[in-house]
Formats: C-alpha cells, structure tokens, sequence
C-alpha cells in the first residue's frame, strides 16, 4: 500500500473530468466548500484519488 507522501496528486483538471464537470464547477464547489478534499499549495490546488473515491462514494443514492 502507498504512503500518502506517495500518492500522486490530481490537479483540477483531472478531477473534473473524472466527475464529467467543468473546472469553474469545481472551482466553485471549493468556494462553497460542498466538493471533494483539496489541498493548498500556494495558489495550487491539487486533490488525493483517495479523497475523490470518498466524495463520490458518499454521494451515492
């Protein structure tokens, strides 16, 4: 299993393509704070596979 330290990072495009919506959708789902985990970097975001698994999986119905 890999270490979080190891575990690459998505950026927002990628994210976005994965939930099939546009990066200002997810830019705004930061502003608002409903969307997946984040990290900061700077002016950088980026989002772990992990965290993006567990948005997606707690907004299953």
């Amino acid at each position: 299993m890999r270490s979080a330290s190891t575990t690459p990072l998505l950026t927002s495009r990628q994210v976005a393509e994965m939930l099939s919506v546009s990066e200002s959708t997810l830019s705004r789902w930061r502003e608002s704070g409903v969307g997946p985990s984040f990290i900061r970097m700077g002016g950088i975001y980026r989002y772990s596979e992990e965290d993006i698994a567990a948005y997606v999986k707690g907004h299953r119905e």
